[in-house]
């Protein structure tokens, strides 16, 4: 044990040697709306200089170069990786091109955090796996709301045993009517799906972290369109969608099973006939139970059942705030070698899981994750 630790301790003295006195150099590849939310985040952190940005659209570059001053401006991101040469590179592009510019980057020696879903299939994130191993780089997924107080609160109480062993799951992530009216959202072949992928991603990577991440074994699931396709005159906060080039689902309802026996179950939407919008996961556990929004815990005690709920959790909630802490983990993880919250092997079982609803839905029948 000692000697790997030492071991240990000499790596990270050598990573905090190779960038000390120096900024992490960070490019962007893709500096559309998300990029927006990454770079004023880095701009708070003092060891880090924003060095160039790619897009193939140059009212965007323009856009970047105006707001941020970064004028090192790029339409081919492996013209930028040869003569920037960065230390870091975000990726902030649509879902179908995450993997090639990741590999890429982490050939050219860059360290990489990718923005969710990691990619389109298991087999690009196992490809972005391999690449980053191979070059010695980290490479960490944009999952923000594992920093979530809430989220943070309960998995401190199951790593205590609060809640014995985790056997059910529900995950929801339901909008009434909220249709992206910006970007690719709505077209399959750059997205690989619809609310499942976009935002049901979210909740499914918070409480498979809150829940130990256990291996998923198989999944079922459907999807259905009946709205975003169509024109619509209903008054809703995201009017005017591109029905015209809408192809992912509105609905999407899956059930995943892992190898401790344990069950998850997600609803995500982006058209339902529902109450109001929802962002939550409960649980139920041998001794316990709980729920997300609000953060609470359902036990027995004394012989009695309890329902608790925290004083104070933290109020590090805002999008902004656990952006610049996902950013921030990133960033030491490449100049300290300290652990990253995310690295790609949670992205990974993240895909196989959002992968496995989907090849489910089309099936008609569940289906293995190996």
């Amino acid at each position: 044990m000692a000697e790997k630790s030492v071991g240990t301790e000499s790596l990270a003295m050598k990573v905090e040697k190779k960038y000390e006195g120096k900024k992490f150099r960070v490019a962007f590849i893709g500096c559309g709306g998300i990029c927006q939310t990454h770079m004023a985040a880095l701009r708070q952190m003092p060891d880090v200089e924003v060095v160039a940005g790619v897009d193939i659209l140059p009212e965007r570059l323009k856009q970047f170069q105006e707001r941020w001053g970064v004028t090192k401006l790029y339409k081919d991101w492996k013209k930028m990786l040869k003569e920037v040469k960065p230390d870091g590179v975000s990726i902030c592009t649509p879902n179908g091109v995450h993997a090639a510019p990741a590999i890429d980057a982490a050939n050219a020696g860059c360290h990489v955090i990718s923005e969710k879903p990691m990619a389109m299939n298991p087999a690009e994130c196992e490809k972005m796996i391999a690449a980053a191993k191979k070059n010695k780089v980290k490479l960490t997924i944009g999952f923000q709301y594992r920093y979530h107080p809430h989220t943070q609160f309960l998995k401190r109480a199951r790593d205590n045993g609060e809640f014995g062993d985790i056997m059910f799951v529900k995950c929801q992530a339901l909008r009434r009517r909220g249709i992206p009216n910006w970007g690719v959202f709505g077209q399959k072949k750059l997205q690989g799906g619809g609310p499942m992928i976009d935002i049901g991603v979210h909740v499914i990577e918070m409480a498979h972290y809150f829940m130990g991440s256990p291996k998923p074994v198989a999944a079922s699931g459907n999807t259905w369109t009946y709205m975003g396709n169509k024109p619509s005159k209903v008054v809703c906060p995201w009017p005017n969608w591109d029905y015209k080039t809408y192809t992912v689902e509105d609905l999407a309802i899956g059930q995943i099973r892992f190898d401790n026996g344990a069950i998850l179950q997600i609803e995500a939407s982006f058209v339902a006939h529902i109450e109001k919008d929802v962002w939550n996961f409960s649980f139920m556990g041998t001794k316990g139970g709980g729920n997300w929004d609000p953060p609470a815990l359902f036990s027995d005690h004394h012989d009695t059942m309890i329902n608790s709920s925290p004083y104070f959790v933290g109020d590090q909630t805002s999008f902004d705030t656990l952006f610049t802490i996902k950013l921030r983990n990133w960033i030491d993880g490449c100049t300290k070698n300290t652990p990253l919250e995310a690295p790609g092997e949670a992205g990974l079982a993240v895909q196989k899981m959002l992968d496995g609803v989907y090849r489910s839905a089309a099936a008609g029948r569940e289906v293995t994750i190996k």
